[in-house]
């Protein structure tokens, strides 16, 4: 029996190690969407970045910024901002801890910000239009901030700044996220639930970091993908084949 909406994460998820959907995986999430399940994606990038990514899939329901933005199309249903003021206070902290030099990311609900040494537009051609600031005056109610922290002494020092902040660190290198206090995807995923008047148990997801944990274990069942981190898969009722093996096509043909 097919659920009333399917979750995705994004990277390592639905998305191949190119960053594409491949078409066997879009016709699946068609012919599944005819039957009337809706399609959501669950991800830590910002809206704008995302919805590259997705020009051939226009998601029923999208949660983004790691939970701080939720939407039912073009409807927000649901955000989480940091204000202005506490947005410059914690760039101006993690300059003061990490250096000038670090690297820092911040999704606001209009745009997505970075400042890295090399344009991501130089290797990967769809970060949409992201926009290049070096913080000194920035002015936004950021949604989500993001630091590349390659010394974890220095990781803790800033959480003990950051307690206000729910963070986590990413698998996939040294990036960590800081979104308000308790804004996690699975919170986000709540929302959904009480706008649609759904259940948990009517929520399929599918994951691969230790951001998408909470989303598995809450959903009614929770898929890890071969590539996910071990803590995933160890909390997942399935574990499927991998994004570059199609597995999330490969298995919900089986269910079709």
């Amino acid at each position: 029996m097919l659920p009333k909406l399917l979750l995705f994460d994004l990277d390592g998820t639905l998305l191949k190690s190119d960053k594409t959907i491949s078409d066997f995986t879009l016709n699946i999430l068609r012919e599944i969407r005819k039957k009337g399940t809706l399609i959501g994606i669950s991800t830590s990038r910002s809206e704008k970045n995302t919805l590259c990514f997705l020009k051939d899939l226009k998601p029923d329901i999208l949660i983004a910024s790691g939970g701080s933005l939720v939407k039912k199309g073009e409807e927000c249903i649901y955000k989480a901002c940091f204000s202005v003021k506490e947005t410059r206070l914690m760039i101006e902290q993690i300059i003061e801890l990490c250096g000038r030099s670090c690297e820092i990311t911040v999704d606001t609900l209009e745009s997505h910000y970075w400042n890295y040494k090399v344009d991501p537009n130089t290797s990967q051609k769809n970060w949409g239009d992201s926009i290049w600031t070096d913080y000194r005056d920035f002015e936004g109610e950021a949604l989500k901030i993001c630091v590349e922290i390659f010394d974890e002494e220095i990781a803790k020092k800033l959480q003990k700044k950051f307690l206000h902040c729910d963070s986590l660190r990413f698998s996939d290198g040294h990036w960590y996220k800081y979104t308000k206090r308790g804004i996690t995807k699975e919170k986000a995923m709540g929302e959904v639930c009480k706008y649609l008047t759904l259940g948990y148990e009517d929520i399929m997801s599918f994951g691969d970091d230790y951001a998408d944990i909470g989303m598995i274990v809450s959903s009614g069942y929770g898929i890890a993908m071969g590539n996910a981190v071990p803590e995933v898969k160890e909390v997942a009722d399935l574990v499927i084949g991998s994004n570059d093996e199609d597995g999330i096509a490969t298995y919900l043909k089986t269910i079709l």
